[in-house]
């Protein structure tokens, strides 16, 4: 693993959004898979700034999430893809076909998740993920337990995640809610990953990810196998591994 630590927030931030352009630039044609979150917003927005103010061609750029929620409207504020396409698909004008998301809504999920992986298969598979890490150490919606060989399905959600959703969305009790994820295996595929932290309440889960043993009670420290894998923190993430590895 690579691993790179910005001085703060904003060296961060600029440094990860730099990641995906220069995915972009290298190869016009890349499939590249983002995460959403408050970890993820302010590089999408650099990202298309530098766009706006120095456009290059991204007419052949594929974009997808790595997860999206089930059982509620597309529309709604929290959808992946109503972040994704308005922090950033839409600001590069990324054509519909190329914005790859399976839907919020189906009557067979398990289908949606087999057509997701083959639009993505038929385009080459992921050249780039953007990798966000869950406070209990998720990587997508893969919860703590979730097999190493699994591959995408439809996840239970983190508890207090799945209650801000509700709070958020007024969804009846008995409508089942999840996340249709790439599986562990379909993201470990993925020809490089960069796994991105901030904030000093990641702190925790990054030196365990990172330093601690592989296992699947935390998804994240599947990573540290990943042949082309770069580790993107802040100093605050950093701060119980810094001195401990170069």
């Amino acid at each position: 693993m690579k691993i790179t630590i910005a001085k703060n927030e904003k060296e961060f931030d600029t440094a990860a959004a730099w990641r995906i352009i220069g995915q972009m630039l290298e190869k016009p044609n890349s499939v590249i898979g983002l995460s959403t979150g408050q970890t993820t917003i302010n590089m999408h927005a650099i990202v298309s700034q530098i766009h706006a103010r120095h456009p290059f061609d991204v007419s052949q750029i594929t974009l997808f999430n790595v997860d999206e929620l089930t059982n509620l409207p597309r529309e709604y504020a929290g959808s992946c893809y109503t972040m994704i396409l308005n922090q950033i698909a839409g600001p590069l004008g990324i054509a519909e076909e190329n914005f790859i998301m399976p839907p919020t809504l189906s009557d067979d999920f398990e289908a949606e998740c087999k057509l997701f992986e083959k639009r993505l298969a038929e385009r080459g598979g992921a050249d780039l993920q953007m990798l966000g890490l869950g406070a209990n150490g998720h990587i997508g919606i893969n919860q703590p337990g979730t097999p190493f060989e699994s591959e995408t399905w439809v996840s239970p959600m983190d508890p207090d995640f799945e209650a801000r959703v509700r709070r958020e969305t007024q969804v009846p009790a008995n409508i089942v809610l999840g996340g249709l994820t790439r599986g562990i295996k379909n993201i470990m595929h993925t020809r490089k990953l960069i796994l991105i932290v901030k904030g000093s309440h990641k702190a925790e889960i990054v030196e365990k990810a990172i330093l601690g043993p592989v296992t699947t009670e935390i998804p994240a420290s599947i990573v540290q196998l990943h042949p082309n894998c770069e580790i993107l923190l802040d100093a605050d993430a950093a701060a119980r591994i810094a001195g401990k590895v170069r």
